[in-house]
């Protein structure tokens, strides 16, 4: 059987409008609005 690892939104990393790479556990105990988008 495959070990499966349960993932939060802290263990991801993204990159900013600049395209500099931001590691989201910097957020941690913020509030945070987090929108998700896409158009063709």
């Amino acid at each position: 059987m495959e070990d499966i690892k349960i993932m939060s939104i802290y263990d991801y990393k993204v990159k900013d409008i600049d395209g500099n790479e931001v590691d989201m556990s910097e957020f941690k105990g913020k509030t945070l609005l987090i929108l998700n988008s896409a158009t063709n």
